[in-house]
């Protein structure tokens, strides 16, 4: 059913998550307006050039590209067309400490069956149960099934997406990673748990002890096929230009160097901007908000959040039933404030950029590599290093030449409270340079630019509070039915982006995206279907 053009939404933030909502309710028919503090739209799934270079600045791989994926689903509803993309095969190469053969997360599913039980003797139980818990979970996902439910239309939702084979993930619901090793007997293999780690690491912010059974099944899982881990031809920038095109093309509007400084809620919901090009501050209203930022950045952005009697200015309804229904909401908000505040401090990136002559990689390098260096150090602060590289005609350098791109998972705290930020980027950048060293012969004749990013870098640029990446963290509180919903607290204020169900990834956020432009447009039919019934 098309809207009519009278109904607007405001979306903050040109992520994927946030531009994926924009051309969707563009599409749909409402007028839409996108603001972005950044020059380039994409977030951290965005690209910057160097010396010839083009750098991906966080994200490296895509899922759900293939037909029937999230991605394919939402560029054929939108009309536009799909980037050109490979497949990661394999999706990983692993490096434990000092073994110098990685464990390879092949898309073959026997292939990876086989690699399996080859590094990890004695654990096809957990793994089948994985295989298991992924096909349902895969299942109901593809469903669209509303998670967290906050509203009855919600749970409606959520039960249409159940099915018998849906009950066989139940008994796990409230299960990590860790649990189902020991439930397997392999809760001692250090090598898999390790591996495990890792891997989880990238996908959920923590480790097998604390990841959601359900989550990682499908974490772990998406890599095989018929599905897989794709890499873009061109750079990332290539899936958020293509939601530009959507977004412009169904009239909606991009506006780039526009921050957000409030979110306003009372009888209207509006937004103060700032035009950083003119300086000029501006009110913008709208039917409805959709943030794509963090769940930290929401409550900080909604007008007054942080001042005694929050939201006090907009109680002063007429109606008993309306000032009634006021306080219950500013009730509901300083709980789901509370609730953010308590949430454990999520991590930082610390990115090591370097653009160098193709003789610095090896023969056969896999697209995607993870190195542990230390067997009792962290899953980060440069103990390990998830790494991805550009191959030959894939544009993001020349044909002599090739990108590394090396992340490590870091405390912001580290990077806030320093005393000298310089030394110690400079000396990350020289530990991490080292590290890659190991692998990659990275002479100085062979390195032509190296740059590095830090927490602080991608709070200024992508505005993420204090630059954190990856979303809450998949745990069991945070995880499904347990987590924050697309819905807030305040009417017609919706929340997209990794800190939301499914979370982090750019299929996830566009899941995410999708869920909260399903759950609004429901809301503008019955409010048409009520003003007809009223008339």
């Amino acid at each position: 059913m098309t809207l009519d053009k009278g109904q607007r939404a405001i979306v903050i933030g040109a992520g994927i998550g946030g531009l994926t909502a924009g051309a969707l309710l563009a599409k749909r028919g409402y007028q839409v307006r996108v603001f972005d503090s950044s020059i380039v739209p994409g977030g951290c799934a965005s690209t910057f050039r160097r010396r010839g270079f083009t750098f991906d600045v966080g994200a490296t791989q895509v899922a759900g590209l293939e037909p029937g994926g999230i991605h394919h689903r939402i560029f054929s509803e939108l009309g536009v067309e799909v980037p050109e993309a490979r497949y990661c095969d394999p999706a990983c190469a692993v490096f434990l400490p000092g073994e110098t053969e990685p464990i390879n997360v092949w898309r073959d599913p026997d292939k990876w069956r086989a690699e399996r039980q080859k590094q990890f003797p004695g654990s096809d139980s957990f793994w089948q149960l994985l295989s298991t818990l992924f096909q349902a979970s895969w299942r109901f996902q593809s469903r669209d099934p509303v998670l967290p439910p906050r509203n009855l239309w919600d749970v409606t939702e959520l039960i249409k997406a159940i099915r018998p084979d849906t009950l066989v993930t139940v008994p796990f619901t409230l299960m990590t990673v860790g649990d189902a090793l020991r439930l397997c007997g392999v809760g001692g293999d250090k090598r898999l748990k390790t591996f495990l780690d890792l891997q989880l690491k990238l996908y959920s912010q923590v480790g097998a002890d604390e990841t959601a059974l359900l989550y990682a099944a499908t974490a772990l899982g998406v890599s095989q096929a018929p599905l897989g881990l794709f890499h873009l031809q061109g750079s990332m920038q290539v899936l958020s230009d293509r939601l530009v095109e959507a977004l412009e093309k169904h009239g909606g509007e991009l506006l780039m160097q526009h921050t957000v400084k409030a979110i306003h809620v009372g009888n209207d919901i509006s937004v103060t901007v700032l035009n950083q090009k003119t300086g000029e501050i501006f009110l913008d209203s709208a039917d409805h908000i959709v943030a794509n930022v963090t769940v930290q950045n929401l409550v900080k952005m909604v007008d007054g959040a942080q001042k005694p009697g929050f939201l006090g200015r907009v109680f002063a309804g007429k109606e008993p039933q309306d000032l009634e229904n006021r306080f219950l909401n500013r009730n509901r908000f300083l709980s789901y404030r509370r609730r953010v505040e308590k949430l454990v401090s999520p991590s930082g990136a610390f990115v090591v950029y370097l653009g160098v002559r193709q003789d610095a990689i090896p023969d056969n390098c896999p697209p995607h590599l993870q190195f542990l260096y230390d067997w009792d150090g962290p899953v980060g602060e440069n103990n390990s290093l998830f790494v991805s590289v550009s191959h030959p005609g894939d544009g993001r350098a020349t044909e002599e030449m090739a990108t590394i791109t090396a992340s490590s998972f870091t405390d912001v705290a580290l990077w806030t409270d320093c005393d000298d930020y310089d030394e110690l980027k400079e000396r990350y950048t020289a530990e991490a340079v080292r590290r890659l060293g190991m692998y990659f012969d990275l002479s100085p004749e062979n390195i032509v630019h190296c740059e590095a990013g830090t927490p602080r870098t991608f709070a200024r640029y992508t505005g993420r509070d204090r630059g954190i990446v990856g979303g809450v963290g998949q745990r069991i509180s945070t995880f499904g039915p347990f987590g924050f919903a697309t819905r807030t607290p305040i009417p017609r204020l919706w929340l997209v982006g990794d800190s939301t169900h499914p979370g982090e990834g750019t299929a996830g956020v566009s899941y995410s995206a999708l869920t909260a432009v399903r759950q609004i447009e429901n809301e503008g039919q019955l409010s048409r279907l009520s003003h007809c019934y009223l008339n």
